[in-house]
């Protein structure tokens, strides 16, 4: 779908001109991180232009980045690149020997037709250089849905065939955004919704109770302590509202 932007997020390992050149060539983004050459060091020891960047976490790093064009021998184009130094860690400045450099490749930016479609999602500050860079530093966290995944499920499917494994493995898939699904829906306010399976488990599921008749009901008996930090009273009138459909 022309409509639907795909940016891709490699480390320096996916580095090389005919990645790239596939990439232009399907109309995607990428950003990888690049080698530090002697033109790339030249360049940025050049420029004038440096920015500050402090990410909005808990890590209280800050990083200064420029933004240019390097080209290498063997390419056919100059490409944009982003090269960032870590200047402040923990609240302290990092020594100049002792800073961490990194450089981005990237086709963002550049009038591709990657920028257009995240115009039109209202992405286009995804092309600032800045951006980018969070972007970059962030792209250990596609690995965390195969984590989550194999916490609900099973790291080794059970079976022998392909077939039986392949069953199973979209049933694992199909419950796991069922599970997803309703911890957003339902337990936000009690348990984060980025919780793995196996904490949300401890945490709700693991709650010890019992259910007992009394006036002619079925009663749900918890501790006071279980019914005010789950706030059962809550959670229950979520599951008795209508919520979305899933189909």
């Amino acid at each position: 779908r022309e409509d639907v932007p795909i940016i891709l997020r490699m480390d320096a390992g996916f580095y090389d001109d005919e990645l790239f050149e596939t990439c232009e060539y399907l109309k995607i983004g990428y950003l990888c991180g690049g080698k530090q050459y002697r033109n790339v060091l030249d360049e940025a020891a050049d420029a004038v232009d440096w920015q500050p960047l402090k990410k909005a976490d808990e890590s209280n790093k800050s990083w200064m980045y420029t933004d240019m064009r390097c080209q290498q021998r063997s390419w056919r184009k100059a490409r944009r690149t982003i090269f960032s130094t870590l200047w402040e860690d923990d609240g302290q400045y990092v020594l100049g020997d002792l800073c961490r450099d990194t450089v981005i490749i990237t086709n963002l930016g550049m009038g591709e037709p990657i920028d257009q479609q995240l115009r039109n999602i209202g992405r286009e500050q995804w092309l600032a250089a800045g951006c980018i860079l969070e972007l970059y530093h962030d792209r250990g966290t596609d690995e965390l849905t195969n984590r989550a995944l194999k916490t609900f499920g099973h790291e080794q499917l059970p079976f022998k065939r392909f077939n039986a494994n392949a069953a199973w493995y979209f049933m694992m898939v199909l419950g796991n955004n069922l599970f997803e699904a309703f911890k957003e829906d339902v337990t936000e306010a009690v348990i984060p919704v980025s919780v793995y399976a196996d904490t949300f488990r401890r945490k709700f599921i693991d709650t010890a109770g019992k259910m007992v008749h009394h006036a002619g009901k079925l009663v749900l008996k918890v501790s006071k302590v279980d019914f005010m930090r789950l706030r059962f009273d809550q959670l229950y009138e979520k599951c008795q509202t209508g919520l979305p459909q899933l189909c």
